[in-house]
């Protein structure tokens, strides 16, 4: 049995997500009492494999049952069952700018007299101990619906319980920071191929910008030093039982060093036998 608890902020997705779940064989059930979880996985677990993995979308609009979630999730935790917390963010912004499309009203809608931002805030801090909690966390602030999609995808359609699932993402610091990052780099500090007319309008994929950024001694010590880095880090996060790891690198733009280090970073990991997906986020933008 596969239990998945979706949580997060409210407008930041877990709607989308559990239509997601349910494609890939989820039995889900929406706004779920927290103290009621543990009851269903029993009833689950006798269920003569009719039903094999559930997900239970569990946030603030459940109200005061909602403040019952951590001991919920310890509780089941006690019971080894297999559980995963799917933790959903979004900037501030982006669920205002969402709200305000929708014309839907926030879950704490009336006791912030209506104030949006101030809903965010209060639910954000409501939320901040369950975060810690996450397996998987997910920033859709600048995710499109199928890259939110793939995500969902390579974490639960995989049998996560055996390895670490590592992203590297490459971004620009001008379209704003990978807040969804454990791990955040900023390669700013290396020659910037933007200013050779030439690589100006090419990207890291190409070897004629990934040569020129890595042409430099900074550059390949840099690399060295991170690789050594994470060997010394991913037994350590999987010795803790971190079933995600997020590797973040910046640049002005992302589109040349950022993603040159990205993809020299993920082919280092990928040889080293681990599992790895890459993004550029930014590689597009102009």
């Amino acid at each position: 049995m596969q239990f998945v608890i979706v949580t997060g902020m409210s407008g930041s997705g877990k709607s989308s997500a559990v239509n997601v779940l349910e494609d890939i064989g989820y039995y889900c059930i929406d706004n779920m009492p927290p103290e009621l979880i543990p009851k269903f996985a029993n009833i689950c677990t006798k269920s003569d494999g009719k039903i094999t993995k559930v997900a239970f979308v569990v946030d603030i609009r459940g109200g005061d049952f909602f403040l019952k979630l951590t001991d919920t999730i310890k509780e089941l935790k006690a019971e080894k069952l297999s559980l995963k917390i799917l933790f959903l963010d979004s900037s501030d912004d982006v669920i205002v700018r969402r709200y305000k499309e929708t014309r839907r009203k926030h879950p704490l809608d009336e006791i912030s007299y209506g104030n949006i931002r101030q809903a965010v805030a209060s639910e954000r801090e409501m939320l901040s101990g369950i975060k810690e909690y996450a397996d998987y966390y997910i920033d859709t602030s600048f995710n499109s619906i199928g890259q939110f999609k793939q995500r969902i995808y390579d974490i639960f359609l995989e049998d996560n319980d055996d390895f670490m699932h590592i992203d590297v993402v490459s971004f620009g610091f001008k379209y704003g920071n990978y807040i969804e990052a454990d791990l955040m780099f900023d390669v700013r500090c290396l020659p910037n191929p933007f200013y050779v007319p030439e690589l100006k309008n090419k990207t890291g994929l190409q070897k004629e910008v990934s040569d020129y950024v890595m042409q430099f001694d900074d550059a390949k010590l840099l690399l060295k030093k991170l690789t050594d880095l994470l060997d010394f880090l991913i037994p350590l996060y999987k010795k803790e039982g971190k079933s995600q790891l997020v590797i973040g690198f910046g640049c002005t733009g992302g589109k040349h060093r950022s993603v040159t280090f990205a993809e020299a970073v993920a082919k280092y990991l990928e040889d080293e036998k681990l599992k790895i997906r890459v993004t550029h986020r930014d590689i597009d933008k102009h």
